[in-house]
């Protein structure tokens, strides 16, 4: 399987949806390199899963663009895929005719699916599972599903809303991490939405925080550790502490400079 990243740039978007008076986002600005692991957090309002679902392609801005390796975004494409809270698969399918189905719909040959179906499935680690019933699988197992069919298409860009929320606190870790191990070796990109600081600092090169009403990118830190992270690490501890800090900070606040800040 051969994929690469894709350069992300945001600019001047903002959002003002007709149904309200108040805007959503208000010229975002932001640029994230190929291969990056992106977060974003803010608090339920500011506008975080609405600018994901406008790189997704499934809605646009009121003004200003997105550019995905120079190419503004204009709708939905396989090139960036989107991963939510719910796994959204066909329950009548097993594990391996829902992770190709996208496959099937694109007309590939039988072969071709094949061969990236079981690859794909191979690095989410569910090979014993493949003819199982998705209606079998746990929770987990199901997201793990959702992400093999998300990596058969060869993404440049992975965009995640919150999908491990629902899941529990062992089977969010242990996704965290895998998503992170598989965007790193296969280096396509990756923009998380959180309100989940432990999330941020296990999966992002770089944290964005978004505050505010409308809501604006307030402050910016690049998370530099090594990997694999470890929660119990004195260092993912203090970066924590200090990424909380910041988070509670701009959530207070009615607004403020952007603040970059490396975080060692």
């Amino acid at each position: 399987m051969s994929i690469r990243g894709t350069e992300i740039r945001i600019e001047g978007l903002s959002q003002r949806y007709p149904s309200r008076k108040e805007v959503t986002f208000n010229r975002v600005d932001l640029t994230s390199p190929p291969g990056e692991a992106l977060a974003i957090i803010g608090r339920s309002g500011c506008g975080k899963s609405t600018l994901l679902h406008i790189l997704a392609g499934l809605t646009r801005g009121t003004e200003g663009r997105v550019l995905l390796n120079g190419v503004e975004v204009t709708g939905p494409s396989p090139r960036w895929v989107m991963m939510f809270q719910a796994p959204h698969l066909f329950p009548w399918m097993t594990v391996s005719q829902n992770v190709g189905v996208g496959l099937s719909f694109g007309r590939w040959s039988k072969k071709e699916i094949e061969e990236r179906v079981t690859e794909a499935i191979r690095l989410v680690e569910l090979q014993d599972f493949a003819g199982s019933n998705v209606q079998d699988l746990s929770g987990g197992q199901q997201q793990r599903v959702a992400l093999a069919r998300s990596l058969v298409m060869e993404p440049e860009l992975l965009l995640l809303d919150e999908p491990f929320s629902a899941l529990d606190a062992f089977t969010r870790a242990s996704l965290q991490k895998d998503v992170r191990s598989i965007a790193k070796r296969l280096g396509f990109n990756i923009v998380i939405v959180t309100h989940d600081i432990d999330e941020a600092v296990i999966m992002a090169d770089r944290a964005v925080i978004m505050a505010g009403s409308p809501g604006s990118i307030v402050h910016e830190l690049d998370v530099d550790l090594a990997d694999p992270r470890d929660r119990q690490d004195p260092a993912v501890q203090a970066l924590r502490a200090r990424l909380m800090s910041t988070f509670q900070e701009a959530a207070y606040s009615k607004g403020g400079a952007l603040a970059t800040e490396a975080v060692q």
